[in-house]
């Protein structure tokens, strides 16, 4: 069974190195097959998105990526200080005075200053983009967040709830509590992307834990880059490998570099299935991506897309 259709936020994350990035692109072609429209955003200021997709930098401005089966993926990268204009422009028209204290570096030095303020506007972008409509219908069917690591993830989106808090009243308190409702609601699920590594994971679970006990939904623990198992345990040895090689007409005195190689790549299959077994233990929903040969493409993003698209999902978010 597919994933429930008022899912409209995919919010992606995970530990600095994992592949979070590739992992949302990716996501959003998938969610795009069938002819749907999704907004890919991103909000770290790295143009990983650019890079992914072989474009030109992205302004603040909504940029197709790309189209897939009759869809289409639209790039955003949101930066703050033009978020922030935008924010003086809609509650207060001020955008004249904002480009102003944009002159003046006032916007930097608060939004640095006062970094909950930063995510609330991040995040205010990316919940506009949720709820905008045009004629009845939903501007994008679904938008992908390409979010900080998951080191942050839980003060990134708890941000607007604090802002809440401490405003209680007016434009910023009513901007910030419509976004944490947003996060907290079942249209918004969180992905948390890892590597079948030690570390990786205890970070995975450690985020997911804390999501949890703040309100927000996991979707999926999406294992990037997994290598297939090919080492039986019966080959792992010089004695067979050297007698494989003999049966197969090739030099047995290839036997102890062969079988280093291989001992160490079953070294690595054997931390990768304790590593999965964790994640099962979780209880999580897992969805596993192959290792690709590099450099990353766009062809390598529509194979993962294949996997990541919805209707492969075998259970409800």
């Amino acid at each position: 069974m597919a994933p429930s259709a008022a899912v409209r936020l995919h919010v992606v994350t995970g530990k600095g190195g994992t592949g979070k990035t590739t992992v949302a692109a990716a996501l959003a072609l998938g969610l795009a097959a069938g002819g749907h429209r999704v907004l890919l955003v991103e909000v770290e200021g790295r143009q990983g998105l650019a890079q992914l997709f072989d474009t030109p930098p992205l302004p603040y401005s909504e940029t197709r990526l790309a189209t897939a089966e009759g869809g289409v993926v639209i790039g955003l990268a949101v930066d703050p200080e033009a978020a922030m204009l935008d924010y003086l422009e809609i509650f207060y028209s001020m955008k004249r005075a904002g480009t102003v204290l944009r002159k003046m570096g006032a916007i930097d030095f608060v939004t640095t200053i006062a970094p909950g303020l930063r995510d609330v506007l991040l995040t205010g972008k990316v919940k506009e983009a949720v709820v905008r409509n045009a004629g009845g219908r939903p501007v994008f069917d679904s938008v992908v967040l390409d979010a900080p690591p998951t080191g942050r993830i839980a003060q990134f989106l708890s941000a607007t709830r604090e802002v809440a808090d401490l405003t209680k009243f007016g434009p910023i308190y009513k901007q910030s509590a419509g976004v944490s409702t947003l996060l907290h609601s079942p249209l918004a699920v969180v992905h948390l992307v890892t590597l079948l590594e030690e570390m990786p994971v205890q970070e995975t679970l450690d985020a997911a834990a804390e999501l949890a006990a703040d309100g927000y939904r996991t979707g999926r623990i999406i294992v990037n880059r997994a290598r297939p198992d090919l080492v039986p345990a019966h080959v792992v040895g010089a004695d067979v490998a050297g007698e494989e090689l003999t049966r197969m007409g090739l030099d047995p005195a290839l036997a102890p570099e062969l079988t280093r190689q291989v001992s160490e790549y079953a070294e690595r299959q054997g931390v990768q299935a304790a590593a999965g077994a964790r994640l099962d233990a979780a209880g999580l929903p897992v969805i596993t991506l192959p290792q690709l040969p590099a450099p990353m493409d766009l062809g390598s993003l529509f194979e993962l897309a294949e996997i990541l698209a919805p209707r492969t999902w075998d259970e409800p978010a």
